[in-house]
Formats: structure tokens, sequence, C-alpha cells
């Protein structure tokens, strides 16, 4: 099988987009390894997690029990536990890399981390399956094709956190959580990334996001594949984006 590299923030991952993947994947028989900007185990978003200070969206926007089952598991492995730093990677010892999101301030030192900017781009111009969900397509939008000067996105479908998604979240909790829905109060994910396009049309929103899916219900999640990149819109995309990046890891193989 393949050793998959999924890349973290110090702190503020998302628990379903990061769990969800690595439970589905090793459960297939890939190895998933991880990295962090220092090589320290990274922190997940606790309001995620667990729900504090989310109010009465708290079982709407918090992760669902399969995903916090999924993380408990996940970060009581060594893998987890002892990642490489954004330094010490190297393309040629994984055959796939995933890219999970987190919407939380704390995001922006893996979105802005112009060492791994370096590698994705180095990785997806190689032509190695990749993968990404949510704010992980922001970080694909800011690496450079060192060729042609522009994204490694241009030229490619995708799809990603929703405009409207983003500002629901944002405005339903403002009043207690002021922007923390808002990782860029200036841009959204999906402003962001629709600019680095080669045309709109590029963009895919799929149908409305209005449940998560799950193994069973594998119809309510959504993703995009163009070529060697898959893409998918938030956690409740998540298990039909780890099934189809599965299937795209062994298209490679």
């Amino acid at each position: 099988m393949t050793d998959i590299l999924i890349p973290l923030p110090s702190r503020g991952f998302d628990p379903t987009e990061v769990a969800v993947p690595w439970k589905v994947l090793t459960s297939l028989g890939h190895d998933v390894h991880f990295t962090t900007p220092c090589g320290d185990a990274g922190e997940v978003d606790s309001k995620m997690l667990n729900g504090n200070s989310l109010g009465i969206l708290k079982p709407v926007l918090m992760a669902r029990r399969d995903a916090v089952a999924a993380y408990s598991e996940m970060t009581a492995g060594d893998a987890f536990q002892n990642p490489k730093a954004y330094s010490a990677l190297n393309s040629d010892d994984y055959g796939g890399l995933l890219l999970p999101g987190g919407h939380d301030k704390p995001v922006r030192e893996y979105l802005e981390s112009e060492v791994l900017q370096r590698f994705v781009a180095t990785f997806f111009e190689l032509k190695k399956p990749v993968g990404a969900i949510c704010h992980g397509v922001v970080l694909m939008a800011r690496c450079t094709n060192p060729q042609t000067g522009k994204s490694i996105l241009h030229g490619y479908k995708t799809t990603a956190l929703l405009e409207k998604q983003e500002k629901f979240a944002y405005n339903m909790t403002r009043l207690w959580l002021g922007d923390y829905y808002l990782t860029y109060p200036g841009m959204t994910v999906e402003g962001e990334v629709r600019a680095v396009l080669a045309d709109q049309s590029d963009f895919q929103e799929g149908p409305p996001p209005m449940l998560r899916d799950s193994l069973e219900k594998m119809g309510r999640g959504y993703t995009v594949l163009d070529r060697h990149y898959l893409s998918a819109r938030w956690p409740g995309d998540a298990y039909s984006f780890s099934v189809a990046f599965d299937a795209l890891l062994k298209a490679h193989q």
C-alpha cells in the first residue's frame, strides 16, 4: 500500500478532516505519517472536538462521535506523536499527500509556511496523488508553480469550503465567538481559491452541503477529481473524500 503524508499546524487543525481520513485510509492498509512546523505533535481545535463555547449550535458544528473516536485512536499512535518537521520532508518518501483544514487563527502558520508550500508544489508537480479538503485547498492555492509563476491550481478544477458555509458559521456564532470562523476576516476560502483559477467555471460548488456523510451514506459527500488532484469542501465530505483518495492512490500505483 501507500505511505501518505498529512501536514498539520502546531495548533488548530480540524479533528474530522484529519482523523476520519486517517481512520479510513489506515483501515484500507495505507501507512499515514504526519508533519508539523517543528516536529512536535499537533494540537487539535478543541472547540471542534468537544464543542466548548459553541452554545446551542454544539450538536451541529462540533465533530461527530465517530470522528471523536477516530481522533482518540489516531492521537494515541506513534505516527501522530512523532511527526517530522516541515523542513525534514522529502517528496520521495511518500506516495500520497493529504491536506486537511481548520479555521481558527493558529492554522495560519500551516497555510502561510513557505517551506510547506514549496514541498507541496514539488510533490504536486511530480503528479503524485494530492488531496485537499476545506482550508487545505487554500494551501494549494498559495503554492506556486516555479515554471509558470502561477498557482499550482491554475488550470485545475477544484472545490473548497464554500463562501456561504463560512459566512453562515460566522454569522451564527459571531455574538459570542467573534471572528473565530473567519481565518482571514477580509477574504473567504472560496474567494481566495477562485482568484488563482484559470477560469471561474473550474470552481465546483456541488450540491447544497446539508448533512454529513458516512460510510453508509456516501451520497451526502462531495468531491472533485481532476487528474491526480482530489478536493472536498468541509467535514461533511470527509468519508467520501477518504474513499475517493484511496481510489486515486490505487489508480496511481
